[in-house]
């Protein structure tokens, strides 16, 4: 019975092993692949991988490979047993340069130092036997001995574990709030947790004693707190360097740990117990395999899927967040792409054509200028310069045809045409504005339809209309959304600026001149869109500049036709010497500017006049852009 117990117990301590390489594998990549610049999330790199490369070792050791492997897997793992100390330390020191107390050369020295024993314990358990001394039979791991120096490295161990314990501290009475105090806890015992759970116990008790039933609970007893405490680990240090609020933060996190490490973990405790098993519903174990680990993935994607709405709710948001945050997941559920609505206009028009027995149908709109062609079907088709020419012809045939439910059909050229008014707004008058206009294939020189077909035609313009005007008010949501979101600049870097007591050296700034210079190109992309009005130009962050207030006087004390001037002014800094050419590449950055947002034409417009591609047009409004921004930087400068 005993050894059937302790084979069980060996079992799960393969699983457990295996699981904490999985985990830490995981939030090792999550740190690098989300905000590798910030100190914090590379110095818990390196605290991570020693986890993973000790982990690791002993997930193959328990593989009972050759007696030279065997030894070298061993020795391979004081890698991560002499290094983690220093990580330890190099995390605390990161840690509290967070707050505001940088080091002053002290810290930044005994790092290097620390590294540097680190190194010489690496090497000395290597290649000698002065740390340690494995004893291997065959395949199997008998006992480790400690060499002459291994104590040295447990004073070294406890020391520098110690002084990381403490500067730790000293970053958590700096923090100001509840929330990064609390984090800061976390950090503080979570991360000893690793550190003495890597620990090289075996060289104290002996793998021979490790062997009863006692200490293999102990060590799967151990494995589980490694376990939880990785998972506490990731949760504050996955904050640092991030620009990105809590919410999303947290969000983020959740969905990495149920998707990624939580599926790895389901998969490897399926292979792990599966495979000892020699019959499972009358199949051999290796081959029930596959099909189970499959089942397993699917269902637990399947309950993830069901779950996280709910956990997000419970464990993320509450009370008012959960309210706003609905309302903007509705508006983004509502909210259609221009591709979107267009191919909801190509399937009206295909499917009229189909009832009414016509190849060619389309859809104009109708606003201050020209009729815009915005969907077409069929060989027949208008181009949008016929539209343009017929223009005065087209509002005259339109112009005294009432809204009503029957549609009206009006015959112009080799099309009949009906009239499309919008459901959302009123004329001054009370009469309902007319959008746009749908165009058939004209069967015959008079209208003749049957009461079918004007029923269809009917129901077909009224869901045009629908389109024109979703069409119409998204633009408009979009157009506030660009002026506006430019202008939220405080992140969560911005809040931790003002988390933690001020240093030596003033308050902690983390962000760079790269990620400024990226924000001031955002808001000055907004203004530029909004140049003749909009959030993007009234609201814009560009009216704190001080150029923008030199010129206030000249400008009736108006902000906006202030930062209208600075504009023209930054723009007309990229005009060239000379008479002004289309085609020439040296006017393109110039021109672009000047068509885009002054004349405000449209891009297909544009870049027909300028010969380029769409692509390759806006590929250069952006270089445009971040002119004017570089431009408005120097004026800035200057005027300082």
């Amino acid at each position: 019975m005993t050894d059937v117990i302790s084979d069980v117990l060996n079992l799960i301590n393969e699983t457990l092993t295996a699981a904490i390489v999985v985990l830490t594998v995981s939030f090792l990549l999550y740190n690098l692949t989300r905000n590798l610049r910030n100190r914090v999330a590379r110095t818990s790199a390196i605290m991570l991988a020693c986890v993973t490369v000790v982990s690791l070792c002993d997930a193959l050791i328990s593989l009972r490979p050759s007696a030279g492997t065997l030894e070298a897997f061993v020795r391979l793992q004081w890698i991560g047993i002499a290094t983690m100390p220093t990580a330890l330390f190099h995390l605390s020191d990161a840690l509290l340069a967070t707050t505001g107390l940088p080091s002053r050369g002290r810290r930044r020295r005994a790092v290097r130092g620390l590294y540097l024993l680190s190194v010489i314990f690496v090497l000395l358990a290597a290649f000698s036997d002065m740390i340690i001394r494995p004893m291997v039979v065959g395949t199997r791991l008998v006992n480790i001995v400690g060499g002459g120096l291994f104590l040295l490295y447990v004073v070294f161990f406890l020391i520098v574990t110690g002084i990381a314990f403490i500067t730790i501290q000293r970053a958590r009475s700096r923090c100001l709030t509840r929330d990064t105090r609390r984090r800061m806890a976390y950090l503080q015992f979570a991360m000893l947790t690793p550190a003495f759970g890597i620990f090289p116990y075996s060289v104290l008790f002996g793998i021979s004693e490790t062997g009863s039933v006692g200490m293999l609970l102990l060590v799967n007893l151990s494995n589980l707190v490694i376990i939880f405490m990785l998972l506490f680990l990731a949760y504050p240090l996955s904050f640092f360097g991030s620009h990105l609020p809590d919410r999303v933060v947290k969000t983020d996190l959740l969905r990495f740990v149920l998707r990624g490490p939580a599926t790895g973990l389901l998969v490897l405790g399926t292979i792990l117990f599966i495979t000892p098993a020699t019959r499972i519903l009358g199949l051999p174990g290796n081959s029930f395999m596959p099909f189970a680990v499959v089942a397993v993935v699917l269902v637990w994607q399947w309950s993830v899927a069901l779950a996280l709405p709910w956990l997000e709710k419970r464990l993320i948001y509450s009370g008012e967040d959960d309210d706003q945050l609905a309302k903007l997941q509705s508006l983004s559920d509502r909210l259609l792409t221009r591709a979107d609505l267009l191919q909801l206009l190509d399937a009206i028009l295909s499917s009229t054509c189909d009832f009414l027995q016509v190849s060619t149908a389309f859809v104009a709109s109708l606003s201050e200028g020209s009729p815009e062609l915005v969907s077409s079907i069929g060989p027949a088709r208008p181009n949008a310069q016929w539209l343009e020419e017929e223009s005065a012809v087209l509002r005259q045939l339109l112009k005294n045809k009432a809204a009503s439910d029957q549609p009206v059909l009006e015959v112009w050229h080799s099309y009949w045409i009906t009239p499309l008014y919008s459901s959302r707004s009123v004329e001054i008058d009370g009469s309902t504005p007319l959008i746009g206009f749908l165009g058939i294939q004209a069967r015959s020189r008079d209208v003749v339809l049957s009461s079918d077909e004007w029923a269809l035609l009917g129901s077909k313009a009224e869901q045009a209309a629908e389109t024109l005007d979703d069409m119409a008010l998204q633009s408009e949501i979009y157009a506030a959304l660009e002026g506006l979101l430019p202008q939220i600049q405080i992140t969560r870097t911005r809040a931790a600026e003002v988390e933690y007591r001020p240093g030596r050296e003033g308050p902690v700034v983390h962000a760079g001149h790269e990620v400024d210079r990226e924000q001031f190109i955002e808001q000055v992309r907004a203004a530029l869109r909004h140049y003749w009005g909009g959030p993007g130009l009234s609201s814009s962050r560009l009216l704190e500049l001080r150029i923008v207030h030199e010129v206030m006087n000249e400008n009736g004390e108006n902000p906006a036709r202030a930062l209208r001037a600075v504009l023209q002014k930054a723009i007309e800094n990229q005009r060239p010497e000379g008479e002004r050419k289309m085609l020439s590449p040296e006017w393109t950055i110039y021109n672009i500017l000047e068509e885009r947002f002054i004349e405000k034409r449209k891009v297909r417009e544009v870049a027909i006049k300028l010969a380029l591609s769409e692509p390759d047009l806006y590929r250069k409004q952006r270089v445009a852009i971040e002119a004017v921004a570089d431009t408005l930087m120097e004026m800035e400068s200057a005027s300082q």
